[in-house]
């Protein structure tokens, strides 16, 4: 498969999408990269702004096994990966799988579930796999998380601990629409009661696990210059090197950024990564892995504006 062929499937799949979910079109691509970069996506915004929606559509449009999760406070472990339960009839123990078993997971609300729940997902997204009493049981490996926010109520949260947000390869912020496309939603859903459904809306299937499998492929190879590798090293030293920053990115994220922009060249119809796919991705790579230091939470600094400073100062190569 060559950059021409992943364009039409992401231009197939936007289609799709774009039958249920009006106005959000900056979180599509957002997830269509990640996807062909093999990462996670946390969407942070307030209710009603389609993230859900937006999550089973996406699944919808690629045929995708799709569970969700509505994270509370009394929610365990074994409520996400499943446990191992004995049967009395039979005298043996036979595993019951939980929603973890599916190629897309909607965590939805996922800081409302105290850390130890939480850490439950953390080897299905890092390893693609689950541990029960021992034995290891592999997941897909399409398997995504695509994790919600409500960035609105605070009281009785549990935020995420910075190895799990780290796992994540992008934080994105969802806005309220634009009239317009508001004027759009009012139209389209006004008349349904209940929750839409992607399948009622006209969402299809358009691509084939096979397809997916050879875009990721098609992704790895997309050239990464020696100028663009040394950008994003210096972008990513320079967040831990500011005094604006308690905590800066980690070398990880340096890995992230650069498959990140090798799948947003990809996206964009190029086999090489530029400068401006970096600068592009910057943000929803690097905003859940900062932490502020107390004078620049006192000068009331937001992590965004940490990183546009950043970008401002860092060189980058022409």
């Amino acid at each position: 498969m060559d950059v021409a062929e992943v364009n039409v499937i992401a231009a197939q799949i936007r289609r799709e999408i774009a039958k249920a979910v009006i106005g959000q079109d900056e979180a599509v691509d957002l997830l269509l990269t990640a996807l062909f970069a093999g990462g996670h996506v946390l969407l942070e915004g307030p209710p009603g702004t389609a993230k859900t929606l937006l999550a089973q559509a996406f699944a919808t449009s690629l045929g995708l096994d799709y569970g969700r999760i509505q994270f509370t406070p009394d929610l365990m472990p074994g409520d996400i990966i499943g446990a191992n339960l004995f049967n009395f009839q039979t005298s043996t123990f036979t595993l019951t799988r939980g929603p973890v078993f599916c190629e897309l997971l909607l965590a939805d609300e996922i800081n409302r579930t105290p850390p130890k729940t939480q850490a439950a997902l953390l080897e299905a997204m890092q390893e693609r796999r689950i541990t029960i009493d021992g034995k290891p049981h592999p997941l897909s490996e399409r398997f995504t998380v695509v994790a919600t926010q409500n960035p609105i109520e605070q009281q009785g949260t549990y935020p995420l601990p910075e190895a799990q947000l780290d796992r994540f390869l992008f934080k994105h912020v969802l806005a309220y629409p634009a009239r317009e496309a508001e004027m759009a939603i009012v139209a389209q859903h006004g008349a349904r009661s209940g929750s839409p459904n992607p399948s009622d809306l006209g969402v299809a299937k358009v691509a084939e696990g096979d397809a997916v499998r050879d875009a990721v492929a098609t992704v790895a190879k997309v050239r990464l210059t020696d100028d663009v590798a040394g950008y994003i090293v210096d972008l990513v030293r320079a967040t831990r090197e500011t005094p604006e920053t308690e905590t800066g990115a980690s070398p990880r994220a340096g890995a992230m950024l650069a498959l990140a922009a090798r799948a947003r060249a990809t996206l964009e119809g190029r086999d090489y990564v530029i400068p401006d796919d970096v600068k592009t991705l910057a943000l929803p790579v690097l905003r859940h892995r900062l932490v502020l230091s107390p004078a620049a939470e006192i000068e009331g600094r937001q992590v965004d504006q940490v990183i546009a400073t950043l970008l401002d100062q860092v060189a980058a190569p022409r």
